[in-house]
């Protein structure tokens, strides 16, 4: 559970976690399952809470030299947008956070690391989903051939991490994980 790593549940008061009292499955798909549990408050009150069930994310902050930060740029349908972002994805079952972001890293632009390094694990949207992202930390790398689904259509490219961050303040970056990674890197 994330809770251990976020921080600890409040035994009363505000931050205090209410009783679960029934929880319904209401869709499952390939990438993402949603129920709806029923809630009590210690006072009583009680509510319904829709919860998108992910098996968590992992996005990698691909470093070529000191300066370059390895971006990959694809359309996102939700938002009806082509976005530049760094690279990342679902992680698989029994996979560890690092695991997944050599895997990733390697499938969405064909680069290899010699190196990772876990640099933050954060809750993405806690008001209604599970998922929690791995920021990963990735360097020596190695170009290789893209190894992409059948549905992915990506570019990567390697940009200056000034210059990233000048798409970010133009507009063309808008990803909050990509921003995470920038933020991140200025403290390196």
């Amino acid at each position: 559970m994330l809770a251990a790593t976020m921080g600890n549940v409040a035994e009363e008061g505000a931050g205090a976690a209410p009783v679960v009292e029934s929880s319904e499955e209401r869709y499952r798909g390939p990438v993402f399952r949603v129920r709806t549990d029923m809630l009590r408050y210690a006072d009583g009150h009680r509510f319904a809470c829709d919860v998108v069930e992910h098996p968590g994310s992992v996005a990698i902050a691909a470093l070529l030299g000191d300066r370059e930060l390895l971006l990959v740029r694809q359309y996102r349908h939700p938002l009806r947008a082509t976005m530049w972002e760094i690279p990342a994805g679902k992680c698989e079952p029994g996979e560890s956070p690092l695991e997944g972001a050599l895997r990733e890293l390697a499938e969405e632009t064909g680069y290899r690391a010699a190196h990772v390094e876990l640099l933050a694990t954060v809750a993405m949207t806690p008001g209604f989903c599970d998922e929690v992202l791995h920021l990963v930390l990735a360097r020596d790398l190695t170009p290789g051939a893209q190894s992409l689904d059948d549905d992915e259509r990506i570019e990567a490219r390697a940009v200056p991490l000034d210059d990233a961050m000048a798409m970010f303040e133009r507009g063309e970056i808008a990803d909050a994980k990509t921003l995470l990674a920038l933020l991140w890197m200025k403290t390196l």
